[in-house]
């Protein structure tokens, strides 16, 4: 009898449900049921909105006073807040440009700066790899400049 269901009957009975009368269209619809798209999830909407910096500043500023707050509580000497905001918020490579040119960079330079360190991160990378398979390391600052300059000159 099991047998007989499900090798005809249930076949047949999906049949008729999928053809008489478009039952598959109503699965999963009615007065509860939710027929719109979810939201795409933030990884795959696009790069993320720009954020102002002066928000981006006062929030890392109110972060940062709480975590001294919570330090002095447990008994540990309070952070320095303005120089730990303004390490945070500089951009990578930035506290060496600021020194050299004294003045406020670029968007240019900033972006040449963040490359930099990018580049840099990845030799670094690259070279603790080396390191685990037993190859010599290759010297970071040598290998960054060669690789900037075969960008650079590849374009």
């Amino acid at each position: 009898m099991v047998l007989l269901f499900t090798g005809i009957a249930a076949p047949l009975a999906g049949i008729l449900f999928r053809r008489v009368s478009g039952g598959w269209d109503s699965v999963g619809k009615g007065a509860f049921a939710i027929e719109q798209q979810l939201p795409l999830p933030r990884y795959a909407a696009g790069p993320a909105p720009a954020v102002d910096p002066a928000i981006q500043a006062a929030e890392v500023r109110q972060m940062l006073e709480a975590k001294s707050e919570r330090r002095i509580r447990r008994g540990e000497p309070p952070i320095d807040v303005e120089a730990e905001a303004s390490r945070l918020l500089a951009a990578p490579g930035e506290e060496r440009l600021l020194v050299e040119t004294s003045e406020v960079p670029t968007a240019g330079a900033r972006q040449r700066a963040e490359l930099r360190a990018e580049v840099r991160h990845l030799v670094v990378s690259r070279n603790e790899r080396r390191m685990r398979r037993g190859v010599e390391p290759l010297d970071v600052e040598a290998e960054t400049e060669r690789q900037l300059a075969d960008f650079v000159g590849s374009r």
